[in-house]
C-alpha cells in the first residue's frame, strides 16, 4: 500500500491529453482542480499513461482542489434536494440504480465473499482479502456476544453474508433487510448453501417497514447495521436510532459501523483538507448518491446517548478499510476486460477512480469508518455488565 514516491515524477508524466477542449488544463504551470481531472477522466478526455496507482500518489503536484462549477451545481441541484426528502420513493430508487447494477460488477471488486465493507486484517502483506473479510465477520459476532438462538436482524444486509455466516457458525435466527432485489436473490441463495434456511433470510424491504411499523411486533436480542446508516440521512439519523432501540429486547445489544469524517473545521481552514470535500461531492454524486450521513464520531455517539444506549465499544477501524480498498481496486484491475466488456470503458473508468482515491483518502484520515458496540442503559440485573469481563 505505501510504495515509494519518485519526487523526479510528476503528475504530468502520467497524462495523456485526448480530446483539444481538455489540453490548456495539463500544461506545465496549470494548476486545475482535482475535479475537473475526474471529469475528464471518466468522459475520456485523458488517459493515465503507466502505473494509476503512482499517478494517484503524484497528483497534488499538478492539482488542486478548489471547487468547480460543476461541484457547485450537483451540490444544489441534487445532493441539497436528496438530504431534506429521503423519501422511501426517492431511498429505493437510489439504492436500486446502485445495488441492482449487477451481482458480476460488484464481484469484480468484492471477490467471492461480496462483503461491502472493510474487512480486518492482522498481517496486510501476507493475508488474502477472504482472510480479512472472514475474521470482519467473527469480530462483529464476538463484539455482539452472538449465541444459538439469538433473534437477529441485519439493517442494510447488502448481499447477505454476515446473515449467513451469523446463523451457521454462532446459531442465531438471523434476518436481513435490503432495499435491493438482486442482493436479497442472491443473499438467500447463499443461505441455503450454507444449510441455515430454516433461522436465516433475506427480505426485500424498506428499514422503515419493521423499525417504523406499528404492526411489526417482533423484537431483536442483536441488531446489526453495517454503513446502511449513512444512506438514513444526517436530518433522520437520530429519529432511525430511537427506532434501532424500541426494536431492541432490554438485555440485547446493537453494533453499528459507520463512515466517518475528519472532527475539526479543517476542511475550511487548512488547505490540504480542501481535499475532503472534493472527494465527499465526488462520492455523493456518482457512488452512494444521497448518503448523507457520514460524520464525525461526536454525532454518532451523541445520537446514541441521546436513544439512552450506553457505548461499550468504539473502534476506529479507517485503516483496515484503506487495505480492504486497495485489495478490492487489486481485483478491478484484474477484472478489467471483463468489466470493459459488459459494462464498458465509462464504468471501468469510474470504480478505477473511486477505489484508489478512496484507498489514498481513507489513508490519510480524510474519511475513516467507526465500529461502535452499545446495549440499553439499564441498570443491573437488566443489563449485566459483567459479560464483558474476559
Amino acid at each position: 500500500l505505501y510504495k515509494p514516491i519518485y519526487m523526479s515524477k510528476h503528475a504530468l508524466d502520467f497524462i495523456e491529453v485526448k480530446s483539444p477542449s481538455a489540453k490548456s488544463r495539463y500544461v506545465k504551470g496549470a494548476n486545475p482542480s482535482f475535479g475537473h481531472f475526474v471529469e475528464d477522466y471518466i468522459s475520456g478526455k485523458v488517459d493515465i499513461k503507466g502505473n494509476f496507482e503512482e499517478f494517484m500518489e503524484l497528483r497534488h503536484t499538478h492539482f488542486d482542489f478548489k471547487l468547480t462549477p460543476h461541484h457547485v451545481k450537483f451540490f444544489f441541484s441534487r445532493m441539497i434536494p436528496e438530504v431534506v426528502i429521503h423519501s422511501k420513493k426517492q431511498d429505493e430508487r437510489i439504492v436500486r440504480e446502485h445495488y441492482d447494477r449487477g451481482n458480476d460488477f460488484f464481484a469484480s471488486f468484492l471477490g467471492p465473499r461480496m462483503v461491502y465493507t472493510g474487512g480486518f486484517w492482522h498481517n496486510t502483506q501476507t493475508e488474502t482479502l477472504e482472510q480479512a473479510q472472514d475474521r470482519k465477520m467473527t469480530m462483529v459476532c464476538e463484539k455482539l456476544m452472538m449465541k444459538p438462538g439469538d433473534k437477529h436482524l441485519d439493517i442494510g444486509c447488502g448481499w447477505g453474508t454476515l446473515v449467513a455466516f451469523a446463523a451457521k457458525y454462532y446459531g442465531t435466527d438471523s434476518t436481513g433487510i435490503t432495499l435491493a432485489q438482486e442482493g436479497t436473490d442472491y443473499g438467500n441463495r447463499q443461505i441455503a448453501e450454507h444449510g441455515v434456511s430454516d433461522r436465516a433470510r433475506i427480505n426485500r424491504m424498506d428499514y422503515r417497514d419493521v423499525l417504523f411499523n406499528p404492526n411489526h411486533k417482533e423484537k431483536f436480542d442483536k441488531i446489526t447495521c453495517l454503513e446502511m446508516g449513512e444512506h438514513v440521512g444526517i436530518r433522520k439519523f437520530q429519529n432511525f436510532i430511537n427506532k434501532i432501540y424500541d426494536k431492541l429486547n432490554d438485555d440485547g445489544m446493537f453494533y453499528i459501523q459507520q463512515a466517518g469524517l475528519r472532527a475539526n473545521p479543517g476542511i475550511i481552514k487548512k488547505g490540504q483538507h480542501w481535499e475532503d470535500l472534493v472527494w465527499g461531492l465526488f462520492m455523493n454524486e456518482y457512488i452512494f448518491s444521497g448518503a448523507d450521513a457520514s460524520t464525525p464520531l461526536g454525532f454518532l455517539v451523541q445520537c446514541l446517548q441521546d436513544a439512552n444506549f450506553e457505548v461499550v465499544s468504539v473502534e476506529n477501524i479507517g485503516i483496515h478499510y484503506s487495505h480492504t480498498l486497495h485489495a478490492w481496486y487489486k481485483n478491478w484491475e484484474e477484472n478489467k476486460e471483463y468489466v470493459l466488456s459488459k459494462y464498458g470503458e465509462w464504468w471501468y473508468r469510474l470504480w478505477r477512480l473511486f477505489l484508489y482515491w478512496s484507498v489514498v483518502i481513507v489513508r490519510n484520515g480524510s474519511s475513516t469508518c467507526w465500529s461502535i458496540a452499545a446495549h440499553k442503559n439499564f441498570n443491573y440485573p437488566t443489563v449485566d455488565r459483567n459479560r464483558y469481563i474476559g
